[in-house]
């Protein structure tokens, strides 16, 4: 029996990944077992994966968490892994589910050999659209959705079933329902700067003026949302260089340091609007506005409101 490992930063995609695989293997009527090596040691994992089970012939083994763990410090347990995932057991299933590996690590780099390894990379709109696949709604809705939830699956998928029962008797999603019914997740600051950002790549002086006072709310001086807007174009500019190397949004992210591709994926949808000497430009007035708002006594509202409206 092969043994699986899936890689997926987001919890619903495993888990759907998850039930996939013990379908596909028939062992649907199998009892499961959920090792977290971070809450119960390795060595209870390894027991159940060598011992019968007296209830069922087949049971499904999930281990959780192996990412996390320094070989050095486990490396009777691990290497005792290593040697099932060589000869298992074909009355079980071996499912490994991971985070975020770390691909230079020796764990990583074992069991990428030594199992069958799926990435589940989710697009969260494809996600929309296949919830409301029996109802109508258009791209700009799912769009709406997708930015009201921030890129939040479960966030997402809670919000796509209180919609989808709201409009049970005509199963049209508007815009407007999506504005009356979704409550809007309210990100970090970052997430505020990109939608800002985004404003202003499509030259939509309102939304920019609109966002910007959004900020302002966070009680977040000119100089800071200065030096956050000229982080956001930033990136921009670096995600644009990349992309000549047809990089995925992960490798981009690992490139980076990012923690998440998902700020990248939202990233990309910005490049586009921009050449990389605009981008440049904008970095060079996003400097020169805050030199002046340092070496003189003036209002850095206004030189911020008179950049937006000069864009």
């Amino acid at each position: 029996m092969t043994s699986y490992l899936i890689e997926s930063q987001d919890s619903l995609s495993l888990i759907k990944e998850r039930k996939n695989l013990i379908k596909k293997n028939s062992f649907q009527d199998a009892p499961i077992s959920i090792y977290d090596v971070e809450e119960t040691p390795l060595e209870n994992a390894l027991e159940d994966l060598d011992t019968y089970s007296f209830l069922s012939d087949k049971k499904v083994i999930i281990i959780k968490g192996l990412e996390n763990l320094k070989y050095d410090d486990w490396k009777k347990d691990i290497d005792h892994l290593f040697k099932y995932i060589d000869n298992p057991n074909e009355d079980n299933l071996l499912i490994i589910e991971a985070t975020k590996l770390n691909n230079t690590t020796k764990i990583a780099k074992e069991l990428k050999k030594k199992c069958e390894y799926i990435s589940v990379e989710l697009n969260t709109k494809s996600f929309i659209k296949n919830e409301f696949k029996s109802y109508t709604i258009d791209q700009a809705s799912i769009n709406l959705l997708d930015e009201y939830c921030l890129g939040d699956i479960t966030k997402i998928s809670n919000e796509c079933h209180k919609l989808k029962n709201y409009k049970i008797s005509d199963k049209k999603i508007t815009k407007e329902d999506i504005e009356d019914l979704v409550v809007k997740k309210l990100g970090d600051s970052k997430e505020l700067t990109f939608a800002f950002s985004r404003s202003l790549a499509l030259k939509d002086k309102k939304e920019a003026l609109k966002k910007y006072k959004e900020l302002l709310s966070y009680d977040i001086e000119p100089l800071s949302i200065i030096g956050l807007l000229a982080s956001q174009i930033r990136i921009i500019y670096q995600v644009k260089l990349l992309e000549r190397r047809n990089l995925r949004d992960k490798e981009i992210a690992n490139f980076l340091g990012e923690k998440s591709d998902y700020r990248i994926t939202k990233t990309r949808e910005l490049t586009r609007y921009y050449s990389e000497e605009e981008l440049l430009n904008l970095m060079q007035k996003l400097s020169e506005i805050d030199i002046k708002i340092k070496t003189n006594d003036i209002d850095g509202n206004s030189l911020i409101e008179l950049f937006i409206l000069n864009i």
